[in-house]
């Protein structure tokens, strides 16, 4: 099934014969201090910058009725996000993935996102719709 929206990536996740977890990590967008001019004046007209994490959440499936509940919870904390990288994890037929078996693939995460390894996650723009990097 191809994600063509965050609602798809809910219908997937839902339909999957194994209980899932989804995994969220939001980031913003920075200016690195070693930029360059060219890298700065490309930042500035809203290309380029380095992606840092700010919060991470999981959820189950059935958790999250929709993007627009996503983002309004993650309003409670008080990041200005611009990208929300999303993976699934799978449990077993008789056991869903808990909180604490998330913890380490959030972790990593987040860390692979730092290192600007992105290519395992779908990231979605802050209206739900997935953003494809060229």
């Amino acid at each position: 099934m191809d994600i063509l929206s965050f609602d798809d990536l809910l219908q997937a996740a839902r339909a999957q014969p194994e209980p899932q977890r989804l995994l969220f990590v939001f980031t913003g967008v920075e200016l690195p201090e070693d930029s360059s001019p060219v890298q700065r004046e490309r930042f500035e007209a809203g290309q380029g910058g380095a992606l840092v994490p700010l919060m991470c959440v999981d959820k189950r499936p059935e958790d999250l009725s929709s993007f627009a509940a996503l983002v309004q919870e993650s309003r409670q904390f008080g990041h200005n996000w611009g990208l929300v990288f999303a993976a699934a994890m799978s449990g077993s037929v008789n056991r869903a993935p808990t909180t604490e078996d998330a913890e380490e693939p959030l972790q990593r995460m987040v860390e692979s996102i730092k290192q600007g390894k992105i290519g395992a996650f779908i990231p979605f723009d802050p209206q739900g719709q997935p953003v494809q990097f060229g």
